[in-house]
Parts: C-alpha cells; structure tokens; sequence
C-alpha cells in the first residue's frame, strides 16, 4: 500500500459532503480492486440489492492491475475533493 493511497483512503473520509451512491460505488470497486485484485468472491442473493450493487462494481474492474487501480482511486478521490472539499 503506498503512502498516497493511505493518505487518500483517510481524506475521502474527511470529505464535506458524502458522495453520492454511483460514487461511492465507484470508490468501492477501486479500493477492492486495488486492495484485493479480481473479485472471487460469490456472487450476493437476489435480497442483498446492496451487496449485489458492490459486488457488480467491484465485478466490472476486473482485469485491472492492482496498480492502475490504486492510482484510478488516488486520482478519483482527489476529484471528489475537489467537487466536495474536505472537513
């Protein structure tokens, strides 16, 4: 994990406003991506529209480096301070 993704990772945190949902399922899939690499995981049931959601963000990286993703959600997240400011 670099240094700039940890401090990202917190300062997304620390925004003024919370993102909205596209949003936060796009930071999601990046940090998962990022963290993780390709989901493996089971896909959720029909009840779980949240996870199902998450799961089908994070689904849709796969493929992307580990790498592209960290620096896809550093930049990402300086986008959305940029649109929310921080605390």
């Amino acid at each position: 994990m670099s240094s700039a993704f940890e401090k990202a990772a917190a300062e997304v945190k620390e925004l003024k406003q919370t993102p909205n949902n596209d949003e936060l399922l796009q930071l999601y899939a990046l940090f998962k991506q990022a963290t993780a690499g390709d989901n493996n995981t089971e896909k959720p049931g029909l009840l779980d529209l949240k996870g199902k959601y998450k799961w089908n963000a994070w689904e849709e990286l796969k493929g992307k480096s580990k790498e592209d993703a960290t620096n896809d959600y550093i930049a990402y997240v300086e986008e959305l301070k940029g649109k929310y400011g921080l605390k």
